[in-house]
């Protein structure tokens, strides 16, 4: 199928400042074929759809870097406590009762969630895989999978074989749609003698690590007092980021770790949001990018945000930093918009696919309508996405070069259908 969208403002992100006010985009098939201000693309006569309506601002599609899609099952179950009593006394319990079934449908309220706010891109870690592997298939989103492992667990070793079948089946599935990677969860649940058979794994299957690192103060003493080291030394000694890595939350960072993380060209997923929520920390995102450090965003699970809205990460993300720091300069509008398309496909390694409006790339592209009082005047379009733009604004949402979303209307979903398991699922699970 061939798509023109024509007439509308493009932040392709290009650079800074790359804005085409009346902007073309040529779609055929999966790909970005052309783009650029009006003018362009020739005839229109040769496209089967052409998207013509004033107002609309195109962007590419977000790259939500890290979450937990099936999470969504325990949104607002466990809240307003801190990490550690979080986890064992009501995620962990509670996740030891899940199906595939009920995995399957939180991925699918998740993606619904997700789809309906511009994200593109997910990068999940959870368990059940293959049936999150099946909500991204009947969706159409574009997805990397993670099977989450436990190292100090009675399943270890059952989890490194899993993951090992998971990733043989899935990876690259979907005409490249679904990519894969190994998803220990954290230095304090997956120790060295342990992450040392994830990385064997990793060489065997050529994927790369999706992890949890530096997350709050608890961690970075439990690993201190075990280690005589900071976890992101630990794992840099253990030779985890001789892989390609995506390393969640790093709040609590030293010079030192600031310094591996840049010099290894490991990706960070920042997740404002959840931190904040769970009092972690503020991750010293300004450093990292200052360093040349890869970041991008996150949203972390939804039952610690409460959402999978990255337009609301990205605004967070851009007011937290200017507060901590005490300087409006820092993290602008365009970095924000950086972090959440680009900067999360480059952390995650697929750059060369998605997060940025070229031609031979992905069409994974979502148009907002500003058409609405909170988007005018329009000064700055950038700054409106950042600090201003709101999930409704989402009008039409293109993975792959197929509609998901035309002018708010689902195509591969059915919301009704998604609420009724929801309901069904859940009081099984707390039943």
């Amino acid at each position: 199928m061939k798509i023109l969208i024509k007439n509308c403002t493009v932040i392709p992100l290009q650079g800074r400042g790359v804005i085409w006010e009346q902007g073309e985009i040529a779609i055929q098939g999966n790909t970005i074929v052309a783009c650029g201000p009006k003018g362009t693309i020739g005839e229109e006569e040769s496209f089967h759809k052409v998207i013509d309506r004033p107002g609309l601002v195109a962007i590419p599609g977000f790259v939500n870097t890290h979450t937990h899609s099936a999470m969504t099952l325990l949104r607002s179950y466990a809240d307003d406590l801190p990490l550690m009593q979080w986890l064992s006394e009501k995620i962990w319990p509670l996740e030891e009762k899940l199906t595939g079934d009920a995995v399957y449908w939180g991925s699918m309220l998740s993606i619904l969630e997700m789809v309906k706010s511009g994200t593109t891109t997910f990068a999940d870690m959870y368990f059940y895989m293959d049936e999150v592997a099946k909500a991204v298939v009947n969706t159409g989103m574009r997805a990397v999978l993670s099977r989450g492992m436990i190292g100090v667990g009675p399943n270890g070793q059952f989890a490194l074989e899993d993951s090992e079948r998971f990733i043989r089946e899935w990876h690259g599935k979907e005409n490249g749609r679904i990519m894969t990677m190994l998803g220990p969860h954290a230095p304090y649940t997956c120790p060295p003698e342990y992450l040392q058979k994830v990385m064997s794994l990793a060489e065997k299957l050529q994927v790369g690590i999706h992890i949890h690192l530096a997350e709050t103060r608890d961690e970075i003493k439990q690993i201190r007092d075990q280690y005589h080291k900071t976890p992101v030394e630990l794992v840099a000694d253990e030779g985890l980021f001789n892989y390609p890595t995506i390393a969640a939350h790093c709040v609590h960072l030293t010079e030192g770790d600031i310094e591996i993380l840049a010099t290894k060209g490991v990706g960070v997923a920042h997740n404002p949001e959840s931190n904040m929520k769970l009092a972690s920390g503020i991750a010293p995102v300004p450093s990292l990018i200052k360093a040349g450090v890869k970041v991008g965003l996150g949203t972390d699970g939804a039952a610690s945000n409460n959402n999978l809205d990255m337009l609301e990460e990205m605004r967070t993300a851009a007011l937290l930093h200017k507060v901590s720091t005490q300087d409006p300069t820092v993290l602008s509008s365009y970095e924000a918009l950086h972090m959440a398309t680009l900067g999360g496909a480059e952390a995650l390694g697929i750059s060369h696919q998605v997060g940025s409006i070229e031609p031979g790339k992905k069409a994974d592209i979502v148009l907002l309508d500003f058409n609405k009082p909170h988007l005018y005047p329009r000064h700055q379009v950038c700054a409106h996405l950042v600090y201003a733009a709101q999930a409704s604004d989402v009008d039409t949402v293109i993975i792959d070069g197929k509609i998901i979303l035309e002018a708010g209307r689902l195509l591969t979903m059915q919301e009704e259908e998604i609420f009724t398991n929801i309901t069904r699922v859940t009081k099984e699970l707390l039943g």
